[in-house]
């Protein structure tokens, strides 16, 4: 199993330290996430999970994504995705659903739906057990499976 991260433009073959990561979610307005550097994005990822590590991706080997995006109003959209093994899916945080139809735009110019922002806190919250499951779907927020989202959601850029 490879954990790999990509946290304030700072790419790993590890997991920051939480200590090192709760101050992008809960420091005062104006002084989390790193907008500073141009990024709006992270990721924190496990390839081979239980031992497929040897397998290539397609084949039976299980990773796991969860990807970010903060926004310094909004809060922060979480992405979740598990390809391999039988509870394989991709789901996001789940805001305010009613928003889902009003779009901002990233620091890549790319449209996010506003309605699967949530809160720093909440999303502290998420990030922190993702860590300390190895990877498991965090129970701390809601999701929304994919799938279950309207067509359009995430528009073209």
């Amino acid at each position: 199993m490879r954990k790999r991260s990509d946290f304030n433009s700072e790419h790993s073959f590890d997991w920051p330290a939480l200590e090192k990561l709760r101050p992008y979610f809960l420091s005062p307005p104006g002084k989390r996430w790193f907008f500073q550097t141009g990024n709006d994005g992270a990721f924190l990822a496990i390839e081979g999970l239980n031992n497929t590590g040897h397998l290539r991706p397609g084949t039976g080997r299980i990773d796991i994504r969860l990807e970010m995006c903060g926004h310094p109003e909004l809060g922060v959209f979480l992405y979740y995705l598990k390809t391999g093994g039988d509870d394989r899916g991709a789901f996001s945080s789940k805001g305010d659903l009613t928003k889902l139809r009003e779009w901002v735009r990233t620091l890549h110019n790319d449209p996010m739906p506003v309605g699967l922002y949530i809160p720093y806190a909440d999303a502290w919250l998420a990030v922190k057990e993702f860590i300390e499951t190895d990877g498991e779907l965090p129970k701390s927020i809601e999701w929304i499976a994919n799938s279950d989202l309207p067509p359009d959601t995430f528009p073209d850029p």
